[in-house]
């Protein structure tokens, strides 16, 4: 079996439950509907080898401010055979003249640093089961009119336009909010993700105003599994540890073209997870 007798095809919902196949291969925790969430905020391309779906890549555009490369996975059966390198090839192409960032594995890594991608970063994965906690007296739950405001905060922070990535996290989850002198300077989203429910992304303007949105969230759901995904530069690992929440693993951040950081008011102190940045 060659990578040649390999077709490659638009990723559409009838891949899905194929997808879904793969990632519990690969020891992701993806649900069904979080396979959902991602095709609806992307693009993205499927290999098949005879009617089978052995690989798959997205492509999730933030406006043509930038675009993340996620959900790479090639069949295990497959791999050492290119396939990787044509998935990503793929993505490059969808992406078109976007700059590109993704989450690598240690695996992964070779081949994107191959591909013109260079390290920017760790991400650091922490989870564990929310203890009681009182509630932050610095939070509250976000308004509707509040979405300009947040929408704007992110972009800032994040550095290219993630309006409609907020928008459905607006519809499957919970934001809060901190606000100074009536101005939300910080935000927080809680939703349902693989085996219990993910904070991100957390944005503030100094590590103890991402404790507190963390905080709000975990006050909220005592005894549940949650999951954070935080830079090594966030400052919030140690303390994270400390709530609980073990450190279990991470990524490798990475940009094409590298860009530097733009002055912000905020800083991003979790992820939305490591597919969407």
């Amino acid at each position: 079996m060659q990578t040649s007798q390999i077709d490659f095809a638009a990723f559409g919902t009838k891949h899905l439950g194929a997808a879904l196949s793969l990632s519990r291969q690969a020891g992701w925790p993806h649900r069904p509907e979080d396979w959902q969430m991602a095709l609806a905020l992307s693009e993205g391309v499927v290999a098949i080898e005879n009617d089978r779906v052995v690989g798959t890549v997205l492509v999730t555009p933030y406006k043509q401010d930038c675009a993340t490369i996620n959900m790479v996975i090639v069949d295990e059966a497959m791999r050492g055979r290119g396939l990787g390198r044509r998935l990503m090839d793929a993505a490059i192409e969808l992406a078109g003249d976007r700059p590109l960032r993704l989450v690598a594995t240690a695996e992964g890594l070779p081949l994107y640093e191959k591909l013109g991608f260079r390290q920017t970063g760790r991400i650091l994965q922490h989870q564990g089961i929310a203890a009681e906690r009182a509630a932050p007296m610095a939070t509250s739950a976000a308004a509707m009119t509040d979405f300009s405001a947040i929408t704007e905060l992110d972009r800032q922070a994040f550095g290219a336009d993630r309006a409609d990535l907020i928008a459905h996290l607006a519809k499957v989850g919970e934001l809060a909010v901190i606000r100074r002198s009536g101005r939300i300077t910080g935000f927080a989203v809680l939703r349902s993700f693989g085996r219990g429910e993910v904070i991100g992304p957390v944005i503030a303007g100094n590590a103890e105003d991402a404790k507190a949105l963390v905080t709000h969230f975990i006050a909220r759901r005592p005894g549940v599994f949650l999951r954070v995904d935080t830079t090594a530069t966030a400052g919030l690992s140690g303390w994270l540890e400390e709530q609980g929440f073990a450190h279990v693993g991470g990524g490798i951040a990475m940009m094409k073209p590298s860009i530097p950081a733009a002055d912000s008011v905020a800083t991003i102190f979790a992820l939305a997870n490591q597919a969407l940045g």
